[in-house]
């Protein structure tokens, strides 16, 4: 009985001492969080997920202190975010945020056990198998994942509310992201008697003839899915939509400003603080597979009343009414 109490004694000392260097080796621990993006590492992007790095100083993690960021953002193709991918891998990151449906696949594909957080605007986390359910994902992937079947529906219902007696619309999309925006957009449509066409971009160089397609084809209207290739061209879609005078809608709030028609779509700035989140409860130990895959929590709607104008489109009153900002 002795040598038995005497174990236990030694043994509880020996939690007692070894609790605080635990502890201080936490408070010392530097995480390393890789970035994963195929776009551009511009102005627009850092604007974007600014929002992200105060959010997680504010859960504890500060860049330079005890976080350290390892960047591959760069334009690249199917194959190559997944050299990318690999990389972050290789570099032994403790977590990666993965921006986008390449960025989300190259990663899944790259790693099976280090934690992911999506920003991902264009898949079906449970079509593409991130996930075994979004309430728990049961696997190394979470974060958010856009509601593409109500978005879909909702970018159709603006465009039939615009353009009167609608019937025909061009649905142009990037093959390289995905279906799952573009299945939820033609479900919609068909519901509504619209007709869609689809038009192929995947690269800005392939805007020119998708236009004249839609120019052929005689389409009303246009609705553009995400992929990062229109995020960096919104300019140019913009204008090549007014001289093609085709009423456009698009995800991304900033086409409105760039001479879109309109634009309705889940606020970039916010999603990403929303990510920082999810990104928090993975650095602090919390399996991926059991932080339950969220929607984007703010959506913005902007008009173009100028683009409308030259367009000679009377946008509905109650459109005006429930857009956060026009642009008169």
């Amino acid at each position: 009985m002795a040598d038995i109490e005497r174990r236990r004694f030694l043994a509880a000392a020996g939690a007692l001492l070894t609790a605080p260097l635990a502890r201080a080796d936490h408070a010392s621990k530097v995480w390393r969080l890789g970035v994963l993006r195929p776009g551009p590492d511009d102005a627009a992007f850092r604007e974007n997920i600014a929002p992200f790095w105060p959010a997680l100083r504010n859960a504890g993690f500060v860049e330079g202190k005890n976080l350290q960021i390892t960047y591959r953002v760069r334009p690249a193709k199917q194959e190559e975010m997944l050299i990318l991918a690999n990389e972050l891998v290789r570099a032994k990151v403790d977590a990666i945020l993965a921006i986008s449906p390449l960025g989300v696949s190259a990663a899944a594909k790259a790693t099976k056990s280090i934690p992911i957080v999506a920003v991902d605007l264009g898949s079906d986390p449970l079509i593409e198998k991130f996930a075994e359910s979004l309430a728990r994902p049961g696997r190394n992937v979470t974060g958010l994942f856009l509601d593409f079947p109500e978005m879909g529906g909702k970018w159709i219902q603006l465009l039939r509310d615009a353009v009167p007696n609608l019937t025909r619309v061009g649905v142009l999309w990037d093959p390289s992201i995905g279906a799952a925006l573009l299945r939820g957009a033609e479900a919609a449509a068909a519901a509504m008697r619209v007709r869609v066409e689809r038009l192929e971009a995947r690269t800005p160089a392939n805007l020119p003839s998708a236009f004249e397609a839609a120019a052929t084809r005689k389409l009303e209207a246009l609705l553009v899915l995400s992929t990062p290739v229109f995020a960096s061209a919104l300019n140019e879609i913009a204008n090549r939509a007014l001289k093609g005078h085709l009423p456009t809608i698009m995800l991304f709030p900033g086409f409105a400003d760039a001479g879109g028609l309109m634009a309705y779509g889940p606020h970039l700035t916010s999603m990403f603080s929303q990510a920082a989140g999810c990104m928090a409860k993975v650095l602090r130990g919390a399996p991926p597979g059991e932080i339950a895959i969220e929607r984007p929590s703010r959506f913005e709607m902007v008009i173009n009343m100028k683009t409308a104008k030259a367009l000679h489109l009377t946008i509905p009153q109650a459109i005006l009414l429930h857009a956060d900002r026009v642009i008169e």
